[in-house]
Order: C-alpha cells, then sequence, then structure tokens
C-alpha cells in the first residue's frame, strides 16, 4: 500500500513541474559599479539526472551544481552552495555562524548528523542577559558582543569533508570566492534585508562600509563585491578552519566581540562580550545519531538536540499519526496540524535544551505511547488553550500534562537551507544560521562576515520560574535551536529531503510541508508553496495571507481558534529521488523573492 502512495507523489510531481532549469555558471566578472552580468535564472522547480541542488539562492545553488559536474558528491556541493550563500545571503548565514548538518550514505543506507551549533563562552553562567537579578532589553543584546557565540559554520564544513567529502576546502571555497570577489546582482530582497539593517549597520564603520557604500543602500541590478570576504575564503582554503580556531581570523574575531568597533559618534552602546582565543580552540561539532520517527510507514530522520527541530517534528507526526489526513477536509487537516503543534511545543519548551548540560530525554519524546497520551487531549469541535501545560514523557498518563504551563521564549526567524543530491544517491539537509537578519550588526574588520547573535536563542530568565527551564545560558552551552533539517527514507532509500530558516516556525514548516507532501498528495514545490499556519503553544495561531483571507478561517474560529497575520513563515528548499536516477528540487515559488532549484543535467 505504501509503495502505492509513494508512487502517486511521485507522478504528481511531475505532473506539477512547468519549467525545468539545468546547471549554471556563477555571473562573469564585472569589474565596475556597472549592472552586473546575468545571474543563473531562478525557478523553483527542477528535474533531471546528475545531482541536484536547491537553495533561495541562485548564484548559490550554481555554485553546488558547478560542483557536482566537475565530480564531486553531495556533501561537496552542500559546503560549495553554503560558502556561496555566505556572499549572497550574508544577512542570514556565513563564517561567523553555525548549524545542523544532515546526511544520508547511499552505500551504507545510513543517516548521520552534524551538530555545528554556536557555543556560549566558557565564562558564560545563567545572568548572562540578566543586570540587577533582570533580563536586559532584548534589542540590547541582539545587536552587542553580548549574544555572540563561537562560530560552528567551518567547523561542520571540515567535518563533513573528513567524513563524507570527496574535494579539499580549499577547491570548494573557490566559486564562493569568485562570486565575493567579481560581484553578484543585487536583488530586491537583498536591499530591503539591509535596509531592515540600515540603522544597526550605519552604526558600526565596517558594516556601513560594506553593506552601505557611500551610506545608500544597495541599488537593485547593480554589483555587490565583497574582497574581504574573498580573502577570507582564500585564507580558510589555504591554511584550513583553524586559521579560526587557532589564527588570525580567529584573533580578529575575538578583538571584534569583546570590543564592538561602534562608530563613536552614532550614540550607539554595544555590549561587549567576553569570548576567548581558548573558546575558539576548545571549540568542537558534535557527530550525533539523528532523530527517527516512523510515520506512514515512512523514516523520517531530523537534528536530536541540542536542536528541538527533530523531537518536536517528530512528536508532531506520532501525533497526527492516528488521523487519516488524506481524507480529512481541509477545516480538519488544518486543525489537527495546528493542535499536533500546540501540544508538541508545550513538551519541547519544557524538556528540550543543551543534552551536554540538561536531561533532555530524547527518545521518550519521540516514543508512539508518550505521543498517545499527548495526542487524547485534541478534540474536532474544541481547541486546546495555550499556554498549555508539558506532559511528562518518562511517565506518560493519558490526557493528563506534568508540570505548570509556560510561555513559548522568543526565537528569530530568519536562517537559510539548502538541500543537495548527487548522481550516486547521496543526500544532504543542512540548515545555517546567525541568527536574527544580518546577526549582531557587526562586521569583523578586514574579514567581511557578521558575527552572529545565536546566544538570544537562549532563555534570559525562565518564562516562569516555577518551571524548570532547560534553556538558560551556561559556560560552553549550545542555545536550544528549532533547526530540522529532515530526510525521509523509504526502505533504507530516500524519499524527499527538505529543511526552511524561520526561528521556531521552521518546526511547523517542515511540519507541515510533510503533511502537505505526504498525507494531502501535494507535489513537492506546490507543498513548499502552501499558505502557512504556525502555533507554538502560543495564545494565536499565525497565518500567511492566503489562508488569513480564505474561509476556512471562519471554520475554524467557529470552534475557538484565534489568529493573527504572518506575511511570510518560512523558505523551504527540498529534494525529492524520483524513478530512473532522477532528482526533483524544488524550492519556494515567492517567499524571499522565490527560490532557485537546480539539477546537473535537465530531463
Amino acid at each position: 500500500m505504501r509503495r502505492a502512495v509513494v508512487r502517486n507523489l511521485t507522478l504528481l510531481a511531475v505532473g506539477g513541474v512547468l519549467v525545468s532549469v539545468g546547471a549554471a555558471v556563477p555571473p562573469s566578472s564585472p569589474r565596475s559599479a556597472e549592472p552586473a552580468s546575468r545571474s543563473p535564472e531562478k525557478a523553483p522547480v527542477a528535474v533531471g539526472y546528475g545531482g541536484a541542488v536547491s537553495s533561495v539562492d541562485a548564484d548559490a545553488s550554481a555554485a553546488g551544481i558547478e560542483v557536482l559536474k566537475k565530480g564531486g558528491n553531495a556533501v561537496d556541493a552542500a559546503v560549495a552552495t553554503a560558502a556561496a550563500l555566505g556572499v549572497t545571503e550574508p544577512y542570514s548565514a556565513g563564517v561567523g555562524g553555525g548549524g545542523y548538518f544532515v546526511h544520508y550514505d547511499a552505500k551504507s543506507r545510513k543517516v548521520s548528523t552534524i551538530d555545528g551549533r554556536e557555543t556560549a563562552p566558557r565564562t558564560a553562567d545563567s545572568g548572562l542577559f540578566l543586570e540587577n537579578g533582570k533580563p536586559i532589553p532584548f534589542a540590547d543584546a541582539v545587536t552587542s558582543g553580548l549574544g555572540v557565540g563561537t562560530p560552528g559554520t567551518p567547523a561542520t564544513w571540515e567535518s563533513a569533508l573528513d567524513r563524507w567529502g570527496s574535494k579539499r576546502l580549499g577547491t570548494l571555497l573557490k566559486p564562493a570566492e569568485r562570486l565575493a570577489r567579481d560581484g553578484f546582482t543585487v536583488d530586491g530582497t537583498f536591499r530591503s534585508q539591509t535596509e531592515s539593517n540600515q540603522k544597526r549597520f550605519a552604526d558600526f564603520p565596517d558594516s556601513a562600509e560594506l553593506f552601505l557604500p557611500g551610506g545608500a543602500l544597495p541599488v537593485v541590478g547593480s554589483t555587490f563585491k565583497n574582497p574581504d570576504l574573498a580573502r577570507t575564503y582564500e585564507e580558510l582554503g589555504r591554511k584550513g578552519v583553524g586559521a579560526l580556531y587557532r589564527g588570525d581570523i580567529g584573533k580578529d574575531v575575538v578583538r571584534t566581540v569583546n570590543k564592538p568597533p561602534v562608530d563613536p559618534a552614532s550614540g550607539r552602546v554595544a555590549r561587549p562580550g567576553d569570548l576567548s582565543a581558548k573558546d575558539l580552540k576548545a571549540y568542537a561539532v558534535k557527530r550525533q545519531a539523528p532523530t527517527k520517527t516512523s510515520y506512514r510507514g515512512l523514516d523520517v530522520y531530523s537534528m536530536a538536540p541540542s536542536s528541538s527541530g527533530g523531537t518536536t517534528v517528530g512528536e508532531a507526526l506520532n501525533i497526527l499519526e492516528r488521523t487519516d489526513l488524506s481524507k480529512a477536509s481541509k477545516k480538519k487537516y488544518l486543525h489537527r496540524y495546528i493542535e499536533a503543534s500546540r501540544v508538541a511545543f508545550a513538551d519541547r519548551g519544557r524538556w528540550v535544551g543543551d543534552p551536554a548540560f540538561e536531561d533532555v530525554p530524547t527518545k521518550e519524546l519521540l516514543s508512539q505511547q508518550f505521543a498517545d497520551s499527548r495526542e487524547c487531549l485534541i478534540r474536532d469541535d474544541a481547541v486546546l488553550k495555550s499556554p498549555l501545560a508539558p506532559g511528562n514523557p518518562r511517565n506518560p498518563a493519558a490526557c493528563t500534562s506534568g508540570d505548570k504551563a509556560a510561555p513559548t521564549t522568543y526565537e528569530g526567524e530568519n536562517t537559510t537551507h539548502l538541500t543537495a543530491a548527487d548522481k550516486w544517491g547521496n543526500v544532504v539537509a543542512y540548515t545555517l544560521t546567525i541568527e536574527s537578519t544580518g546577526g549582531s550588526g557587526i562586521t569583523v574588520p578586514g574579514r567581511g562576515f557578521l558575527l552572529n547573535n545565536e546566544l538570544t536563542d537562549f532563555s534570559f530568565a525562565p518564562a516562569d520560574p516555577a518551571v524548570h527551564d532547560p534553556n538558560l545560558p551556561g559556560p560552553g552551552k549550545r542555545p536550544r535551536s528549532s533547526i530540522a533539517p529532515t530526510i525521509v527514507l523509504e526502505k533504507g532509500k530516500p524519499v524527499v529531503a527538505l529543511g526552511s530558516p524561520g526561528g521556531a516556525t521552521i518546526i511547523t514548516t517542515v511540519l507541515q510541508t510533510l503533511t502537505g507532501f505526504v498525507d494531502r498528495g501535494l507535489p513537492l514545490v506546490d507543498a513548499i508553496a502552501a499558505p502557512r499556519a504556525s502555533q507554538r503553544n502560543a495564545a494565536q495561531t499565525e497565518l500567511e495571507p492566503g489562508l488569513w483571507e480564505s474561509p476556512v478561517r471562519a471554520d475554524l474560529e467557529a470552534i475557538g481558534h484565534s489568529f493573527k497575520q504572518n506575511p511570510e513563515i518560512g523558505a523551504a528548499t527540498g529534494v525529492q529521488r524520483l524513478p530512473g536516477g532522477k532528482w526533483l528540487a524544488a524550492a519556494e515559488k515567492v517567499r524571499r523573492g522565490g527560490g532557485s532549484a537546480m539539477v546537473v543535467r535537465p530531463g
């Protein structure tokens, strides 16, 4: 029966393809302020052979395709794409950030993960963001050295390549180095994200010089160059990532974090951090087993803690397992999806943190027994009230909650995601981040990249002092993430891989896209494009305009749902394995200006 479902999904996906695009060479080398030569065209879907790459940016996807065409594998392509995103999506990712990497090995049929999350300095404690016993203003932490964690992205690249790659880091950084040196074409998204950071960037001379040349916003259609980042990539390629963790790049990072270079005339006070060379030297990624959930006969793999992505998506899927969503009305489908998200987020808030510091019941959170004990809270004619109290996964009791309820703490909504596959059948889902759009707003002088503000993902203080919060800061601790790069297998072979940016909305985006694809029979590109709802154990569920303006909103309000608008939730990408060695790559049609899906040989 399951084979028939997957076959139908494949036919639907192929039937939904209107355009397919192949690889495109990164743009040539404009050397003046004149408009750049034409970048590769964006398309949300592509089908063909030889491998696939999907990201939010055409130049970045093209960098990955270039590597695949030269014999590289999915891991090589993912690193090249990520490095290029550090050029064209510098407000979402880069050398100064971190992320989570999920890999499927076609030979062993095994899924493995790398936790490349940023870490707090070793001097940090639970009072990192407290002043006189009270949390400092969130904005003060966002634009500061205090919110900067030890970067994990370069170490993630090194770890992935050492374990599964076939090319040298220096070789894989060349497309991004070329892109940074020669420039890329500014689009509306890049300009608008610069504009949203204009006031912050203007207060830091190096950020202003790079992103606001002459004090002006970049013009759509012009060429944006970052020669400092090109030199940084060249140095990393020549010396290895030790240049950051034990070398000169690291010294510049430490100096910048501990004494943020603010324009004295700006009046801004940027709180210093306390990052040391020892913190950089001690940093290590974690190679760990993925989370695994069975859903409709498929095996769903994702990130284990320190990310809450895998456990929360997995628990919600287990809650939904008992409901036939393929035959449900749109109202019932959305109601069940929203309520499953609400319940899973209640449990996430109480139980998930960095397992090096917290006793995280990962296995129990993903048990069907626990999901069933929580699923029975959901009724078709009523809505649960948030904040909902968590259950106890170690001692599940049907239709009861454990600790006192606590609201979900705030989490920024940026980041970027890429998905890659190769001709051998290997697959990568990789989500990387510098946290807020623009990160800390602080560019490392002479290095061309922004520092993260990832430590603001910690709870500054418990949401409720009576409820244990597993996400308070600590020395060397990883802040809890919602990142959920996901790979789905059937009988050991890939069906689909996907992920999204969006802070805590990553979890709901991945969950809704998966259920749209698996249960509702949507082609992957349409499951990604479908208007989204996001419930995170809050009083109101966020709706994109397509659902806000839909008659189903009134139907859901009639049984007690409360909504507010969010103009854009997430920006997913994915790849799907098709029969005969084909791959389908899919990306956003509209969100963030649309994504870029590419294959090596269209067919």
